[in-house]
Parts: C-alpha cells; sequence; structure tokens
C-alpha cells in the first residue's frame, strides 16, 4: 500500500534507488522507494559490482551474504587485438576485500537490497508503482505523483530522489537541462553458451571494423557485439544466418543456439549528464543524473556511488528537518568529479578506440601501450584502479547513518 507521505520518496527501484532507499531507512528516515514493474526481471541490464560496491557493502556488514550469493568472482579483464592475447587490467593489484569483479544478475542484487532494506521499519517497496509526475508547493517539489494498480495517487515528501533511468520521468517534469554526447556505436546483447576450458574472465575480441566483449555469467557467456551506431536494423536486415556466421568468427565458437534476431536486443548508447542535478525538494542521482557508456560497466556502480554520497550528505538534514537546496547542490558538487572523469574517460575510449576499429578496414594490431603492460605487469594496476574503484570512491559514513 502507498503511504501517503514520506521523508523521502525515491522514484526507480534500481541500483542508486534501492542503495539509497536502504541507507536512508537505516538512518532512521520513512523511505517509500517506487518501482514501476512488479518484478526485477530483465536480461541486459548491468551485472557487474565493482570492487567500490563492495568496499561499501562490507562497511555495511552486508559483504558475507552478498558474497553467499550465487555470483561469478572475475579477477581479471583480456581479450584479443588482431588475435593477439592482451590482459588490460588485474584486479588482484588492488589494496581492498575484493580483488575482482562480481558478475550476479542484476536482480539477484536488488532483492539482496530490497530484503536488507525491509528489516528497517521506515523501508517501503511499491512494485508496480510508477512516478508520472512531481508535486509542487510554490517553487518547491513536495511529492510525486504516481500510478498504480489501486489507481492515480500521491506521496508528499521533504524530498524527491529521481532514480528513474536514462529517460527519467521526473528529470524531465523538473526541466533539468541535459548535455549530450556523440558516441559512434550500439550494442546489440544475446548469449552463448559456455564450454569446458572457458576461462573466468571478461573476454574481449576486436578486429578490423567490429568488436565482440563477453562477460562470464556462470553458465552462458553474456555477449555484447558492439557496431556502428544507428546501425542495428541493418544489421539485423541481412539475416540470422549472417549474424550467426559473423558471431561465430568473432567468439571462435559455433553461434547456432542463436535461434532467433528477436534474441538479439538493441542498447542504444547514450551519453549525457545534467547540468544541474537538483531543484528544492528534488535530486537526480544514478543514470538519471549521468547516462553512461557500456564501456568498463561502470555505470551501475558510479549510481551506486551517488547514492552513498547523497546518504552521507543528506540524512542528518532529513532528520533534523532543515533539508535546503545546499545540501542537494552539495552532493552535486561531491559526484560532479568522478562523473565528468568517468564520461571523458569512456568518451576517449569511443573516439580513439572503438571509432577506429569500427571504421577499420585493414588488420589490426595492439597498441603499443597494450604491448607495454605485457611486459610491465604493474601497469594493468592503472586500469583496474580507474575501472575497479574509479575516481572518488565513497565511502560509507556510519557515524551519519547509524546515529553514532
Amino acid at each position: 500500500m502507498l503511504p501517503e507521505r514520506a521523508t523521502c520518496v525515491i522514484a526507480g527501484g534500481g541500483p542508486a534507488g534501492l542503495m539509497a532507499g536502504y541507507l536512508l531507512a537505516r538512518a532512521g528516515l520513512d523511505v517509500a522507494v517506487l518501482e514501476k514493474h512488479g518484478d526485477f526481471l530483465r536480461d541486459f541490464r548491468g551485472d557487474t559490482i565493482h570492487p567500490s560496491t563492495m568496499e561499501a557493502l562490507g562497511e555495511l556488514g552486508l559483504l558475507e551474504a552478498f558474497l553467499a550469493l550465487p555470483h561469478q568472482e572475475v579477477p581479471y579483464v583480456e581479450g584479443e587485438i588482431g588475435g593477439e592475447r592482451i590482459r588490460f587490467a588485474d584486479f588482484s593489484w588492488l589494496s581492498t576485500r575484493c580483488r575482482f569483479i562480481a558478475f550476479i544478475p542484476q536482480w539477484e542484487f536488488l532483492s539482496f537490497m530490497a530484503a536488507q532494506a525491509r528489516a528497517y521499519p521506515g523501508f517501503t517497496l511499491a512494485m508496480e508503482a510508477e512516478a508520472t509526475g512531481l508535486v509542487h508547493e510554490g517553487e518547491r517539489i513536495a511529492g510525486v505523483r504516481v500510478a498504480a494498480p489501486s489507481g492515480p495517487a500521491e506521496i508528499r515528501a521533504d524530498l524527491v530522489i529521481a532514480a528513474d533511468g536514462r529517460h527519467s520521468t521526473l528529470r524531465r517534469a523538473a526541466g533539468l537541462e541535459v548535455e549530450t554526447f556523440a558516441a559512434p556505436m550500439d550494442v546489440l546483447w544475446f548469449k552463448l553458451a559456455r564450454q569446458p576450458g572457458d576461462a573466468r574472465a571478461v573476454l574481449g575480441r576486436i578486429e578490423a571494423g567490429q568488436a565482440l566483449v563477453m562477460l562470464d555469467r556462470g553458465d552462458y557467456w553474456q555477449c555484447a557485439l558492439i557496431i556502428r551506431k544507428g546501425s542495428a536494423e541493418a544489421v539485423k536486415a541481412r539475416g540470422l544466418e549472417e549474424f550467426r556466421a559473423r558471431v561465430a568468427a568473432l567468439a571462435r565458437r559455433p553461434a547456432d543456439e542463436i535461434a532467433s534476431l528477436d534474441d538479439v536486443k538493441v542498447l542504444t548508447v547514450a551519453v549525457d549528464r545534467l547540468k544541474q542535478w537538483h531543484r528544492p525538494g528534488l535530486l537526480c542521482i544514478g543514470d538519471a543524473a549521468h547516462a553512461m557508456s557500456p564501456i568498463a560497466g561502470v555505470g551501475i556502480n558510479l549510481a551506486i556511488q551517488d547514492a552513498i554520497a547523497a546518504a552521507n550528505i543528506l540524512a542528518q538534514p532529513l532528520r533534523q528537518g532543515r533539508l535546503t537546496e545546499d545540501d542537494l547542490a552539495r552532493v552535486q558538487k561531491r559526484r560532479s568529479f568522478p562523473t565528468r572523469a568517468t564520461q571523458r574517460m569512456q568518451i576517449a575510449i569511443q573516439n580513439r578506440v572503438i571509432d577506429p576499429v569500427l571504421s577499420a578496414s585493414a588488420p589490426l594490431r595492439p597498441p603499443w601501450i597494450a604491448r607495454l603492460m605485457q611486459r610491465l605487469t604493474f601497469l594493468q594496476a592503472i586500469p583496474a584502479r580507474l575501472v575497479g574503484m574509479g575516481f572518488r570512491p565513497e565511502h560509507v559514513d556510519l557515524g551519519v547513518i547509524d546515529g553514532r
């Protein structure tokens, strides 16, 4: 049942929304998280939990329970460029609790966080409840309008957090301005079965005009075929057999298990960010504040870092009933640098690596820096740090969250 009022109402039951909901409920606040779907079961979402997130789970006392869930631990990222094997990042160099990326279906992670949050009496998770608009009181945003099975409703709140994704309804309703950056690629997602002897790793194969990334999901590979922006329909128009042949050549295995092109899902790659993440009474975090490229799978972890920063900064003023827009601006100021730095890194990779690869017709060779990393293996710690921990990893302020 939807509450009529909450201290904080969060639109979106994804990683950012549920982490923020958990932390604020643990801080003793009344929190309502709205998830428009009836469950979390959707394929081809961000399924990588990076060391930065597991470090935060450790600080919260949740890491042991999280690692008890079925998952795969991937200690390095490697691939082939022009047939030559290259290791790009080795997480064993990190000085963290977990020196690996954990691959776990996102629905498992979301269900885990929801179960942890339900231990706190102030937490409500409303499924099939979609935030459709904002409630205003003068210049201030004072709640959300909700479409639910029981009918339309309103929830009043001291703070609305928009964590409703890259196509955020609430950021559009608030009239927040978006900066968009060009991306030269889109991604086709599909599955291939694992074979005996397959490594436990993130694998990539890069050849002239195309690239394939394979993510370890236990009994199958979640595969991403990187294609030229806007070419998905043309690729599919060439038919199933040609697509299978293209995948088989890159994956080094038969692709007959792709039964239909309906099993191939298109991810339209977008990179954008809000110029301002907030209005009085409203804060955007995660993809609602900054859509990330799928490069390095960092989007889910950046969103979780946003949630931790928001809870660290906002829990106390919310408890004391003195939240101001300056507090919301502090969250954006805290998270702007890692957002901008990560997007700059992704855009540089897109423009200087992906775009030339997709445009190439001659055979490729690994660049000199990749070859150097194979000789001086400690250099693999640099991308491992940037991918695994990010530019500004957040730590949970237990003094604030637990009121110590």
